[in-house]
């Protein structure tokens, strides 16, 4: 069966480079100045005209021939810029000097390994780099010479920096370059999949896929003002507070940051460096109105002591994303925030720009849109989707199977990668790998990822399924788990579930060895047996996760192997 979006259709979109949709608009031009920008750790402050002029002139600096006094970066000599940085103004502007001279960017993980940032530029093939100060020692080692390697934000003495690139066109007075026109296939930028199945793959987006993303949240937003009225915002003279912590590298803090906060007047707050104590304390000072998180730094919040003592009356929205957020952990999230309705939640990914789906605000859709906890939600405007089964035929409603979409916000494919292209894009649609099942409302259900399934006896096995049964349990003994398949099934290939579980504070106070005896006997009283904790469970301080909230099951696999294979040789 086939689902279409319940949303109205995009509606026509023009051929256009995708800064003027984002910082060329009409409405723009007659909003009153206000601080756009704000670094927490440094106080430096951004106003929104500034900010256009910096992008204005950043783009004139890296565009124009260098007989002039710019870097000569051209679109047609096969450019593409590298971004190495923690968050901060200037990637910012960058970014979009970068959209107005359509020569795309890659974005990488300033987390980054030796290792994966060598593999990341390689394959990105980046003809030049811009590097916070403290990352130039990964930076050496793409391979670039030292005058293709700029500075982000700061100097340092031997490369030029973005901010002298700027200051040279205001001081030689140099002629701004016009925003260059562009279609829907031009290149914007390439995006690394996080990697979960293998190396991460460049993930290219288009301005035609970054134009169809941004209209989706536009049609969204007038469906939503029929039933709401416009949002009076609580921070200063009425204004939007947004604090992005989220890394602009990744797919979903780039959207923040980046492209979705010019609907209107907002101060968008950044943190380079994650601190769950400068973020609580950013709040009340900076009179926060809107956060966006991701399910890892919800956990660190509501199990700070001080999550319960801050003043936080002036946080309206609340946004999650990036990997799955159980129920729990969203009303316990919820319940603190007297101003919040609801946790705001969806499920997208890279290679789809952004989102796939989103929650829905109760009652749009003359009430055909249903909100339901623990769901991700409706397919967006533009959206269609199939679920397929093992066998390649299609899925019946509310039957779990692998979720193919499709749409204009849908990347081409992967970057000098065309195996991997053709294994996941197949005749317009992109292959997610989720299994997700749909109901008869049109609302989306994570169940796990494909390739995370296991076959225990024949039978397919969800961890996630595991993982929420655990955390239901009535005592209420785990803050959080995660749930893959071990060596140790009847065959040499068959992996049976293994968890590791992070004890609540009953948990702990209960004991390890009794905690462990409670949890092993509710799994076997709520699943059937081959759903079974045949791997044991496994209590551990800290579930590893990237810096982005996604579980990494593999590096808890690889230790649990590495470990009997010792045992096996004492």
């Amino acid at each position: 069966m086939y689902h279409k979006s319940l949303f109205p259709p995009l509606p026509q979109i023009p051929e256009q480079n995708v800064h003027h949709f984002l910082l060329d608009r009409q409405d723009q031009r007659s909003w009153p100045d206000f601080t756009f920008q704000v670094d927490i750790l440094t106080g430096q402050q951004r106003s929104f005209k500034e900010f256009l002029e910096r992008v204005r002139d950043g783009a004139t600096a890296l565009g124009t021939n260098s007989k002039h006094g710019g870097l000569g970066i051209l679109q047609e000599n096969n450019e593409i810029i590298g971004i190495l940085s923690e968050n901060c103004l200037d990637y910012v502007a960058l970014v979009h000097s970068l959209l107005a001279i359509t020569v795309p960017f890659a974005t990488f993980s300033c987390y980054s390994t030796l290792f994966e940032f060598q593999h990341a530029a390689k394959l990105s093939g980046v003809t030049r780099l811009f590097v916070s100060p403290n990352l130039l020692h990964l930076a050496h080692v793409s391979g670039l010479p030292d005058d293709r390697i700029y500075i982000l934000e700061g100097e340092v003495e031997g490369h030029i920096s973005y901010s002298s690139l700027v200051d040279r066109v205001r001081l030689q007075g140099m002629p701004r370059l016009p925003i260059k026109s562009a279609q829907n296939d031009t290149l914007a930028y390439l995006i690394f999949s996080s990697g979960t199945t293998g190396l991460p793959k460049a993930v290219m987006i288009t301005h035609g896929n970054l134009l169809a993303s941004l209209y989706q949240y536009v049609v969204m937003g007038q469906e939503t003002a029929k039933v709401q009225e416009r949002q009076k915002w609580n921070g200063p003279g009425g204004m939007q507070v947004l604090f992005n912590v989220l890394p602009i590298h990744h797919a979903y803090g780039l959207n923040v940051a980046t492209f979705r906060c010019f609907s209107e007047p907002v101060t968008v707050l950044f943190l380079s460096k994650w601190s769950a104590e400068t973020f609580l304390d950013a709040i009340p000072k900076y009179r926060v109105t809107s956060l966006y998180l991701v399910p890892s730094l919800v956990h660190q919040l509501v199990h700070h002591p001080r999550f319960d003592a801050v003043d936080v009356s002036t946080v309206q929205v609340i946004q999650c994303g990036a990997a799955y957020l159980p129920v729990h952990l969203a009303e316990r999230l919820q319940s603190r925030f007297p101003g919040v309705q609801r946790v705001g939640e969806g499920y997208g990914m890279s290679e789809c720009t952004l989102a796939i789906s989103r929650k829905p605000v109760p009652g749009i859709l003359g009430g055909r849109a249903k909100d339901v906890p623990g769901s991700a939600g409706l397919l967006l405007p533009g959206m269609e989707a199939r679920i397929v089964r093992d066998d390649g035929t299609l899925a019946d409603i509310n039957e779990a199977g692998e979720l193919h979409v499709r749409g204009d916000c849908i990347s081409p494919g992967y970057w000098k990668d065309e195996a991997a292209t053709k294994a996941a894009f197949e005749d317009g649609w992109l292959r997610t790998g989720d299994r997700i099942r749909i109901d008869a409302d049109g609302v989306l259900y994570f169940e796990d990822r494909a390739k995370d399934t296991l076959k225990v006896s024949g039978m397919q096995v969800s961890p996630m399924e595991i993982e929420n049964t655990i955390l239901s349990h009535p005592d209420k003994l785990v803050d959080d788990v995660t749930v893959a398949g071990v060596s140790g099934g009847r065959t040499l290939d068959e992996r049976v579930p293994r968890a590791w579980i992070v004890l609540s504070p009953e948990g702990k106070a209960l004991g390890s060895a009794r905690a462990v005896q409670r949890i092993e006997a509710w799994v076997q009283a709520c699943l059937s047996r081959y759903k079974w904790l045949r791997g044991g469970i496994a209590v551990i301080n800290e579930i590893p996760k990237s810096s982005t909230g996604k579980v990494l099951r593999r590096q808890l696999v690889d230790q649990y192997d590495a470990t009997r294979t010792t045992m096996a040789r004492l």
